[in-house]
């Protein structure tokens, strides 16, 4: 018998998580204020605040120089994961959208990090098939539009170095990737979660964080 060891994620709780995580920094705090303030029917879009610091502490562990994001919203993984590169490291940072990211332009600029970002506006699978080839990706983080996922995931896996991680975000997708009637996006999660536990040329384990959260490491 399958048991979880998940307790209830009471409102309580979620607090007590995101007071014994690192604290966002003041950038942070108002970026994500902002989100809520100026976007409010899109703001779920964002990032879940408790990924803020785990893409932080992945780009240390990792020692990640080289990134690509793969959905950018207003600018708050993007941020996260900048403020942890080294004064070289770049993060490529894909979105068809001026409106949003213009938001994450000014808090890259407020926290110094702008010049470690480099954003790209245009459909992500047509820069992503414009990147140089070749193995030189460190650190992926993946959280766009669903229905493209694998093939996100395809153009990626080949320009991932050894040892280099993609973190794939709402791999739980509300919860409907175990509905075989959910179709749309819940159905091209479950592809994708099937495609990546095919592949053998990673590792990867899928986490119930936030909207779920899957790592793949490569071999």
């Amino acid at each position: 018998m399958r048991e979880t060891k998940n307790p209830e994620l009471t409102a309580d709780l979620y607090g007590y998580v995101l007071d014994h995580n690192p604290p966002l920094d003041p950038v942070q705090r108002e970026l994500v204020d902002t989100t809520h303030q100026k976007l409010p029917d899109a703001a779920g879009l964002q990032t879940a605040e408790e990924q803020g610091p785990l893409l932080s502490f992945l780009v240390r562990l990792t020692g990640a120089r080289q990134i690509v994001e793969v959905g950018t919203f207003t600018g708050f993984s993007a941020l996260s994961m900048a403020l942890a590169l080294p004064e070289d490291g770049r993060l490529i940072a894909c979105d068809v959208s001026e409106e949003w990211t213009a938001l994450g332009r000014e808090a890259w600029a407020k926290a110094g990090v702008a010049d470690r970002i480099d954003l790209r506006i245009a459909p992500a699978i047509e820069t992503l098939r414009a990147l140089p080839g070749g193995q030189w990706v460190d650190l992926v983080f993946l959280d766009a539009d669903k229905d493209s996922y694998i093939d996100y995931w395809e153009e990626l896996v080949p320009r991932l170095v050894p040892g280099g991680l993609i973190v794939a975000d709402n791999t739980l997708f509300h919860g409907q990737v175990t509905d075989p009637a959910a179709g749309g996006g819940a159905a091209a999660i479950r592809a994708f979660n099937d495609r990546i536990q095919a592949d053998e040329r990673v590792d990867h384990v899928l986490l119930t964080v936030a909207d779920g959260l899957t790592l793949a490491r490569k071999r």
